[in-house]
Parts: structure tokens; C-alpha cells; sequence
């Protein structure tokens, strides 16, 4: 399996002959909150009619409730650390920039 996936660079620690760069995944997310969770969920396992009847109560149980937002998604964080020779060879990217790693089994 192989994926090149793009990573920003959110730290960058020049260390003299070493290079150090901390890497998050470049995914946008949205926030979803847990009503809106609760209430897709609920729908698909219903029938048009029981729906039409429950989804009303349902929303009335939920507008009472708090509004917590989740992370839809948990990003991959990667620390690298190189040769300054290797990092100048890549363009000398900074804090901010995107750049593209492949992971795949060898």
C-alpha cells in the first residue's frame, strides 16, 4: 500500500549541521457537532413514516442539550530530523510550507 500524502511544516529547529522539522497532516476539517451526529444517525435507521413522527421529538430532546463540536478527523504528526545538505537539497522549505511524503511498506 502507498499513499503521498501532504504534510505542513509547523516547526522548524536549525540546529547547525541538523535540520528538525515537525510535520502535521495538510487535511482541512469541519467541526460536527454531536446533535447533528445523533440526528444523521437516528435517520438512517428509520422508516419514512416513524421518521416523520420521531424526528420532531428527537430535535426538541436535542435544541436542550449542549452543543459539542467534534473533530471529524485526527491528523498524522511527523517529526523529521537531517542533514542540512539533504534539507537545502529540498528547497530549504520554512514554517507554513506544504511538502509531500510517501508512506508505503517496503
Amino acid at each position: 500500500m502507498s499513499a503521498t500524502d501532504e504534510f505542513k511544516i509547523t516547526q522548524l529547529v536549525d540546529s547547525g549541521q541538523m535540520i528538525q522539522l515537525t510535520l502535521i497532516e495538510n487535511v482541512s476539517t469541519e467541526p460536527i457537532s454531536q446533535k447533528q451526529m445523533i440526528i444523521e444517525n437516528v435517520s438512517k435507521r428509520l422508516d419514512a413514516e416513524t421518521k416523520e413522527q420521531v424526528m420532531p421529538l428527537l430535535e426538541a430532546i436535542l435544541q436542550a442539550q449542549p452543543t459539542i463540536n467534534i473533530k471529524s478527523y485526527q491528523q498524522t504528526q511527523i517529526t523529521i530530523a537531517m542533514p542540512r545538505s539533504r534539507y537545502e537539497n529540498m528547497g530549504r522549505p520554512q514554517v507554513g510550507n506544504i511538502i509531500g511524503i510517501n508512506l508505503k511498506k517496503l
